[in-house]
C-alpha cells in the first residue's frame, strides 16, 4: 500500500466530500498542453489530485537522459499552478498504488488513452468513480521539445 505523505493525507481528510479528480505523469518540461490539459482535468471534479512521476520512475520509463528537470522543480511548479490542489510524488512505474490509497472520484488521462488502458480504472469503477480519456492536445510534447532544443526536429 502506498503510504501517502502527510500533506496529501491532510489534503484528503479536510476534502472529504468533495470530488476529487485524479490525473498522473511525469510532466518534465511544462508546456501549454500540459496546462489545457491539467485546467480540463479540474472542470471534472472540484480538486485535482495530481501523481507525478519521481526521477527513479522516469529514467526507467523515458531512459537515463531524462528527466530534465528534477521531480522537486517539477513539483513546485506544479503546485503553482491554479488548477493543481495537490501534488504526490510516486517512485513505482505506474500510480496504482497510489490511485488505491487516495480513491479518487474521477481518473483522468490525456485523449491518447482508452479507459480501459489507464490504470486504476479498475479501482475507481468499482468504487462508483468515472474513468475519462480526455481531449489530447496535438502538436505539444516534451520529447519533440527535447528534439528541437537539439536541433533533431
Amino acid at each position: 500500500m502506498f503510504k501517502l505523505s502527510e500533506n496529501a493525507q491532510n489534503f484528503l481528510k479536510n476534502n472529504q466530500g468533495k470530488k476529487i479528480v485524479f490525473t498522473n505523469g511525469c510532466f518534465d518540461i511544462l508546456h501549454s498542453g500540459h496546462v489545457t490539459y491539467l485546467n480540463e482535468a479540474k472542470k471534472q471534479g472540484d480538486l485535482l489530485f495530481l501523481g507525478l512521476n519521481s526521477d527513479a520512475s522516469i529514467k526507467r520509463l523515458k531512459g537515463e537522459s531524462r528527466p530534465i528537470n528534477g521531480e522537486a522543480d517539477r513539483k513546485y511548479i506544479l503546485e503553482n499552478l491554479r488548477c493543481v490542489d495537490c501534488v504526490e510524488i510516486f517512485t513505482e512505474d505506474t500510480p496504482y498504488s497510489l490511485i488505491d490509497a487516495v480513491r479518487p472520484d474521477v481518473l483522468v488521462k490525456g485523449g491518447d488513452w482508452k479507459v480501459t488502458d489507464i490504470v486504476g480504472h479498475d479501482i475507481v469503477l468499482e468504487n462508483g468513480g468515472e474513468v475519462k480519456s480526455l481531449i489530447f492536445v496535438d502538436g505539444y510534447s516534451t520529447t519533440g521539445i527535447i528534439s528541437s532544443v537539439q536541433g533533431k526536429e
